[in-house]
């Protein structure tokens, strides 16, 4: 179901008016679906969930997410390149972005103000985040 949804909002078909949408980028599929899977069941929001950096380049140019939560070590491109990009975007430089990894380069995160959050995930501060960075 959750897969359907998001290929509403790649397809720009249908999405609820005022829904808000999260672009998730995650290289590893496993985790990807778990992760979209929980928050589209214990949240309101969308989301579109992209294999790599490139791929959610091409998905924000259909959509405007309200959250972009990116795994810093992606094939390609690492999550502070795609923020970087991201962010030169008019209308996505304000977009809040949560960056998960087991090794985050806390520096880079902290001269950006990017939230980090360690993998392993604890799906409890993972939600909680996603509420406190969107809200």
């Amino acid at each position: 179901m959750a897969h359907d949804e998001a290929s509403k909002i790649h397809n720009n078909e249908q999405t609820p008016s005022g829904a808000k949408i999260i672009l998730l980028v995650e290289d590893d599929i496993n985790i990807g679906e778990v992760l979209q899977q929980a928050i589209t069941q214990e949240t309101s929001f969308l989301v579109s969930l992209a294999p790599d950096g490139f791929q959610a380049l091409q998905i924000i140019k259909g959509i405007k997410p309200n959250l972009f939560i990116l795994d810093y070590q992606l094939p390609g491109m690492n999550g502070i390149e795609l923020y970087d990009q991201l962010h030169s975007i008019p209308d996505l430089e304000h977009v809040p972005v949560l960056m998960m990894s087991a090794h985050l380069p806390r520096h880079e995160l902290n001269k950006r103000k990017i939230q980090g959050m360690n993998k392993p995930i604890d799906l409890d501060e993972f939600l909680q985040a996603i509420e406190n960075l969107v809200s």
